[in-house]
């Protein structure tokens, strides 16, 4: 097995029809040609991917997804104070109909099945931590969309505003040198944390992948300047 902490922005596999967009399965077959995806995420969620080296692997590893013998942990800084300290979203997604390549809440969708727990409550915002029971397309996502409390800087569910210091530091001022505010985060705020699983030897195995630099700066300054 391979594990890769994937950046935000980039695709688990390639796209069909542009080839410049980077994707971690091609990055991969430079040093691995011959390797297998065991799951995805999605293109702006940063985190923990998993591909198999073999076909005998890759057909155990992916049974355990299919029999969600998997345990998949995200974290993700959502918009406003999020009341309850933990909770279950039981909702079922589907494809939007006049909206591709979003998703939605309806009554012909799949099950969908998200538990969380508020991590820490910031000024204006909530860290969260994501348990998945099932696996759709932008689950945490819609799921977080429902609650009224969508994911921070998510441009198809909630705002694709940037988060910037300006926003919660008091006396905010522009160095001299800079023309414009730099954001402390332009892409989605959520990461593909830790994965449990048993390995084909049968002992358990986790893997976990640390927050990427921009989501890590983020949270050290709303920590500092946003405390509640």
């Amino acid at each position: 097995m391979i594990a890769v902490n994937k950046p935000s922005g980039w695709l688990s596999i390639p796209d069909r029809h542009d080839e410049e967009i980077p994707s971690v399965r091609t990055w991969l077959e430079k040093s691995y040609p011959h390797i297998f995806i065991i799951h995805r995420i999605d293109r702006d969620t940063s985190g923990l991917l998993l591909f198999a080296k073999n076909e005998q692997s890759h057909k155990y590893f992916n049974q355990l997804f299919e029999q969600r013998a998997v345990k998949k942990i995200y974290h993700g800084l959502a918009a406003g104070a999020v009341v309850q300290d933990a909770g279950t979203i039981d909702q079922p997604v589907e494809q939007h109909t006049s909206m591709p390549g979003r998703m939605r809440i309806g009554r012909n969708g799949k099950s969908s099945v998200t538990h969380f727990k508020v991590m820490e409550r910031l000024k204006g915002f909530t860290w969260m931590e994501f348990d998945l029971e099932t696996g759709r397309t932008h689950q945490i996502r819609v799921h977080m969309k429902h609650l009224e409390h969508p994911l921070v800087c998510d441009s198809l569910y909630g705002s694709a505003d940037p988060l910037l210091l300006s926003t919660f530091k008091k006396k905010f001022k522009l160095s001299k040198e800079a023309e414009s505010e730099k954001p402390l985060l332009g892409r989605l705020a959520l990461h593909a944390s830790s994965i449990q699983l048993k390995g084909m030897d049968g002992q358990p195995l986790k893997l976990e992948a640390p927050l990427s630099k921009d989501l890590d700066v983020a949270l050290i300054q709303l920590r500092k300047f946003a405390k509640r």
